[in-house]
């Protein structure tokens, strides 16, 4: 395999390059020897590898996207709805052939109707080629919920410790990403991604004890609780918890709240996993946890 990227090959942009799935992207194509391109709010900032070329763009201003298509035969993009028809105009016009859009599994479950889902029929509706990952639950949404009371107190509040979900590694996100730009086979593909394990929050805080090699209480309170805590608390956790504790559904209305997913999954079989959709297993939860026990305890360098 090639370590380095070949000019002769298609070039691929990649928006939110610097993010834990987009980072994870470009690195499984410089790897295949393809040519990259990241798009960043602050080129100058980001830390990616030398044989990226970093230019400046915000897929929120399509104006300033010019540059960041110019020569480009494929993009990843993650979800705009303000802007996804411009967006994809603007990528229409300087030449790409073929958008993967990095969506979600509320899309398939129909939650989400606001958000990932005009991104997706602006793409499909463009005449380009298209290819669609909707990844379930991210495995990383326990660090930026879980992860502050983790490191400060080894404790996780939860109102919900029996509910179920299968939370799926980034980085498998990102291979079938990656399998979706270098296969043409792959296009016209709708893929909605899990993780192989079923786990209940109980199990799943269990696994990252297990990881870190120290106890971890689990703290069960009532919604509202819930509610308050991870409202001071702040961050990603603040901006979810209204949906995530039952007070909005995904689309944000207020008093309605989404029918838990686990309830399809028996009767509906578009989740995937890995092995279904790129024919190897998917990494499991525990291995999650693992590579990412020092975040937990807060001994990241």
């Amino acid at each position: 395999m090639k370590s380095h990227s070949d000019s002769s090959l298609p070039l691929t942009v990649v928006t939110g390059a610097t993010g834990v799935l987009g980072r994870r992207v470009v690195d499984g194509l410089l790897s295949s020897g393809r040519p990259v391109r990241a798009v960043s709010r602050r080129p100058r900032h980001s830390v990616l590898p030398p044989a990226v070329e970093v230019v400046a763009g915000d897929v929120h201003e399509p104006s300033t996207l010019g540059t960041a298509f110019e020569a480009a035969r494929a993009l990843v993009l993650i979800a705009v709805p303000d802007t996804a028809v411009e967006v994809v105009a603007c990528a229409r016009a300087a030449g790409i052939e073929h958008i993967v859009v990095v969506s979600s599994a509320a899309v398939t479950a129909g939650h989400d109707t606001t958000y990932n889902l005009p991104v997706e029929r602006a793409v499909r509706e463009s005449g380009l080629d298209w290819s669609i990952v909707r990844p379930g639950e991210f495995a990383t949404n326990a660090l930026l919920i879980w992860g502050p009371s983790i490191r400060s107190g080894r404790r996780v509040v939860e109102p919900f410790p029996a509910q179920t979900g299968n939370p799926i590694h980034e980085q498998d996100i990102a291979d079938v990403i990656v399998a979706d730009l270098l296969d043409p086979d792959r296009r016209g593909r709708i893929d909605t991604i899990v993780g192989p394990d079923t786990l209940t929050k109980r199990e799943q805080v269990a696994r990252i004890a297990e990881a870190v090699g120290e106890e971890i209480a689990l703290d069960e309170v009532t919604p509202e609780q819930a509610l308050t805590f991870y409202r001071g608390q702040g961050g990603f956790a603040a901006d979810n918890a209204d949906w995530l504790y039952g007070f909005t559904s995904y689309d944000g209305v207020e008093g309605v709240a989404d029918e838990p997913r686990e309830a399809h999954r028996d009767s509906d079989d578009a989740y995937l996993t890995l092995a279904e959709v790129l024919g190897r297993p998917g990494r499991s939860y525990a291995e999650w946890a693992r590579d990412h026990a020092s975040e937990f305890t807060g001994t990241v360098v």
